[in-house]
């Protein structure tokens, strides 16, 4: 056991220059490779994370600014449709003021020819009653003289 002790010894003497190694080695890689890549790694974990952060606050900004929009287009649409039906109105009221307008012409119109037709029809009732007079006194006189006239020319009593 003494011999085995005594290798082991000797064993541990001729790996202490490996561990040293080793543990330089380690430090090495330590402070010039394993420090830089979890320093890069790290680096990349908050760039990407502040990137998808501002790209959340993007798209909420462009959401927000979405109901924006649609907001203006609907206010947009009611101003035109209110447009519209205040335009539809007012023809509305222009057209119904043409026919109350072409009414009223109309009406005076048929008043004139009414009482032009009255002035017209007194007209012939005088004339009428002018020439009824006048041929009921030649009817009288043809009965009083005994016999009618001769005809004239064209077959016309004189």
């Amino acid at each position: 056991m003494a011999q085995t002790l005594s290798q082991l010894g000797h064993l541990f003497v001729q790996t202490i220059p490996t561990v040293i190694f080793v543990f330089f080695l380690f430090i090495i890689l330590d402070r010039w490779f394993f420090r830089p890549v979890t320093n890069v790694l790290k680096r990349r974990e908050e760039e990407t994370t502040g990137a998808l952060a501002r790209a959340r606050e993007q798209a909420a900004a462009a959401e927000a600014k979405a109901k924006e929009y649609e907001a203006a287009l609907a206010a947009a649409r009611q101003e035109v449709y209110r447009q519209r039906e205040a335009a539809r109105r007012a023809t509305l009221q222009e057209r119904e003021e043409m026919l109350k307008k072409a009414r009223e012409h109309s009406d005076a119109l048929l008043r004139e020819a009414q009482a032009a037709l009255a002035a017209e029809v007194e007209s012939a009732k005088r004339e009428l009653e002018k020439v009824s007079h006048t041929l009921a006194q030649e009817i009288a006189e043809v009965v009083l003289e005994g016999g009618a006239p001769a005809p004239g020319p064209g077959g016309v009593r004189p």
